[in-house]
């Protein structure tokens, strides 16, 4: 079995695009062309530069002591917080960007949740000179004020999704709309490893960097280029799809993907879609996704707005049911607490979304000598208020 997409863009029987015939050709263009991009020399000189000195790639492999001491195991946390843009959705959106430039699109239009990826979108836009639009829930526009505020200096123009439960999954369908209406001039830069085909594969080669830079820094601490155990929290899942990549197809690397139980996965609030979810389709892609019996997409929750979505990407849904990775779900509390434990111990405070993937250790038991990796992938200062009204700071 392969872990990896196939070339009708499938991971197993997850993924492929499902699109309305308007937007066929915007898509087509791109998967006739992405491969053969990304392959060219000067992209892949440019691309790399860009990594190295604005980003600040690569981002450290750091051994967390006290961390390690208290579970009794060795954890070792990729530093993708220290990024421009705290998080690591700026390797995605470096490498879309360019990608739009040598397909001469002069628009850029994004979805964002939590706001990294707007925040990173509306970055790059300002970077390469490039009209920049960015869709919103106007639930997440209020609980993420200050990425919205980032993303209107760097002059990006913030558009709210007033549907639905009006957060990450309305956003996109205002994002895919747009796209219909303005096929010939315009790139959306979707953030995560969801849409359609080639989207996912694009966003998790863009992402991949993460896993390269862990098996070299790894062999420089360890010896090793293997850890036992990679973890990632999973809402769309670019984050853990970057950090799996290399190690997709070794079997001796254990993949965790944690997820967000909300307020418990069967208090009806929550965004555990491996546990949830049934296939189906959203946003262009089969997948595994929260809907009710006739197949109306359920409302997911979760404290943090990047884990809200209530689908996962075709990659993880064929990792989930081929039992490649284990899905964890954790809920709110112990993802505060653990985030918050982070910060006390090792002097780094992460986003919500990371503190999921922390929060495995009160409930994994890990031996001494494995090496666990976690990928640390954000940074806190976008989530101060909800820590603050949280523990009452």
């Amino acid at each position: 079995m392969t872990y990896n997409i196939n070339d009708k863009g499938y991971y197993g029987e997850f993924g492929g695009a499902y699109i309305p015939e308007m937007l066929y050709p915007n898509v087509e263009e791109l998967r006739q062309n992405y491969l053969k991009v990304m392959a060219e020399p000067e992209f892949q000189e440019e691309f790399n530069a860009l990594l190295k000195d604005y980003v600040g790639r690569p981002s450290p492999l750091y051994f967390a002591k006290r961390l390690s001491e208290k579970y009794n195991t060795k954890i070792y946390l990729k530093r993708e917080d220290l990024n421009h843009t705290g998080a690591h959705k700026i390797n995605n959106t470096i490498g879309q960007i360019l990608m739009a430039k040598r397909l001469n699109k002069s628009r850029i239009i994004a979805e964002t949740g939590a706001g990294q990826h707007g925040v990173a979108t509306a970055t790059v836009c300002a970077l390469m000179g490039l009209e920049c639009i960015v869709y919103m829930g106007e639930v997440d526009i209020a609980r993420q004020a200050p990425n919205v505020a980032r993303m209107k200096m760097l002059g990006a123009k913030v558009v709210p999704a007033l549907s639905g439960s009006r957060t990450l999954k309305d956003a996109t369908n205002e994002a895919i709309r747009d796209w219909i209406n303005n096929p010939v001039d315009t790139h959306y830069i979707i953030g995560s490893v969801v849409g359609p085909h080639p989207y996912p594969d694009m966003v998790a080669r863009f992402q991949a960097i993460v896993s390269e830079e862990i098996q070299w820094q790894l062999k420089e601490k360890e010896g090793t280029t293997k850890p036992d155990y990679v973890v990632a929290c999973v809402g769309g899942g670019s984050n853990a799809a970057g950090v799996f990549y290399h190690f997709l197809e070794d079997t001796e690397v254990k993949l965790i993907a944690v997820e967000a139980a909300g307020k418990g996965v069967h208090s009806g609030e929550s965004a555990a879609t491996s546990i949830l979810g049934k296939e189906g389709i959203i946003h262009g892609s089969k997948t595994l996704l929260m809907q009710t019996p006739d197949g109306q997409i359920t409302e997911p929750y979760s404290i943090s707005a990047g884990l809200d979505y209530p689908g996962v990407g075709p990659m993880h849904a064929h990792l989930c049911k081929s039992g490649r990775a284990e899905f964890i779900a954790i809920t709110d509390d112990d993802a505060m607490t653990a985030g918050l434990d982070l910060c006390k111990m090792e002097g780094i405070i992460p986003a919500i979304e990371t503190s999921h993937a922390l929060a495995i250790f009160e409930h994994k038991k890990f031996q001494p000598d494995d090496i666990v990796v976690v990928s640390l992938s954000g940074r806190g200062d976008k989530d101060l208020d909800t820590y603050v009204k949280h523990f009452n700071l």
